[in-house]
């Protein structure tokens, strides 16, 4: 699924995270791009053995994956562009919706469900569906199915050390409202999504992580 090149390509710019080196590499990240692209269109092609809610919505397959070039106010680390790249497959907006995606990274690939980014906005209405029911997810969590595959249970790229302003300490949802934006992942090997056998992997991990998405619609 993953082309070995697209790997390599990553792995290098790393390396060399300047323009002047993307410049000199455009036909190896042109073709990384038509790599995330096919993935996009596999992901949401099979999206009926996962979520048929994905399946009806409005696709548009260069919009299904992250920004290759990082807007300075968008910019996670200090290169011009992400060395590291998630595909998704939402029935809705990526940056507004929790949905379904598959984190592409030289030595830290993995996929699951989730927001890891929201918007302002977003993130508003995460905290409102959690205050409102946060057994609902711990439900979700504690299911044995789900924790066979996601033991590590929902995950955040950032925890506050207090609950937001606005909220309780005491919450029965704070552990959840400490994180900016949270979901569930599983990791895989490299190797693993070289493998075009990966898709039927990729919809049981979406499947089993469909709760969470249904959760916050």
């Amino acid at each position: 699924m993953v082309e070995p090149e697209t790997f390599t390509f990553l792995a290098n710019l790393a390396k060399n995270n300047r323009k002047a080196w993307v410049d000199a590499h455009r036909e190896e990240r042109d073709d990384a791009l038509r790599n995330f692209t096919g993935i996009a269109i596999t992901l949401h092609d099979y999206a009926d053995r996962f979520d048929p809610s994905v399946t009806h919505t409005k696709f548009k397959p260069k919009q299904s994956y992250s920004k290759f070039f990082q807007e300075a106010r968008d910019r996670i680390g200090p290169g011009l562009y992400r060395t590291d790249i998630d595909v998704f497959a939402n029935a809705g907006d990526p940056a507004e919706d929790v949905g379904y995606y598959l984190h592409i990274e030289p030595g830290n690939c993995h996929a699951g469900a989730g927001l890891f980014h929201p918007s302002k906005s977003a993130l508003a209405r995460m905290h409102a569906r959690l205050v409102d029911d946060p057994q609902g997810l711990n439900d979700i969590v504690t299911n044995p199915e789900f924790a066979k595959v996601f033991p590590d249970g929902i995950v955040t790229r950032k925890a506050l050390s207090v609950v937001p302003e606005g909220f309780q300490s005491n919450d029965p949802a704070a552990p959840y409202l400490k994180m900016v934006g949270l979901g569930c992942r599983r990791d895989l090997p490299d190797a693993l999504l070289l493998d075009d056998d990966l898709i039927d992997l990729l919809i049981e991990i979406f499947r089993t992580a469909s709760p969470v998405v249904r959760y916050f619609d």
